[in-house]
């Protein structure tokens, strides 16, 4: 038995040009970010995409807990391999230094401090 045939639909080329927001985001694909998010918790991992509410997906990613209730045994994090982290929850995303240039991104300014290995 052979299996129908299936229906391909040519793709229209593009006839404009993407924004220089979505310029931006293809640069940052394969890049490490490190997102914080309201509960205090710190996403360090590689940017794949988002989706169109703005959710932030990250591979190869760990996850790090500070303040108060985070644990000793936290220092090193835990990996959690895929998230999708809701844009609602994100306060900070911060890309590594030297990757690529991007400026504020989140609700608050990147770091700007010289100390700090990311911006």
């Amino acid at each position: 038995m052979s299996s129908p045939p299936v229906a391909t639909v040519a793709r229209s080329p593009r006839t404009t040009q993407p924004t220089a927001n979505v310029e931006r985001l293809r640069a940052m694909l394969k890049q490490t970010l490190r997102i914080s998010v309201t509960d205090g918790r710190i996403f360090v991992g590689t940017f794949a995409g988002t989706d169109k509410q703005l959710n932030v997906l990250l591979i190869n990613t760990d996850e790090y807990r500070v303040g108060p209730d985070a644990g000793t045994d936290d220092a090193d994090g835990r990996y959690v391999g895929q998230v999708m982290i809701p844009w609602r929850l994100v306060v900070r995303v911060e890309m590594r230094r030297g990757e690529a240039q991007m400026q504020g991104f989140a609700e608050g300014d990147v770091d700007s401090d010289d100390e700090s290995m990311y911006t």
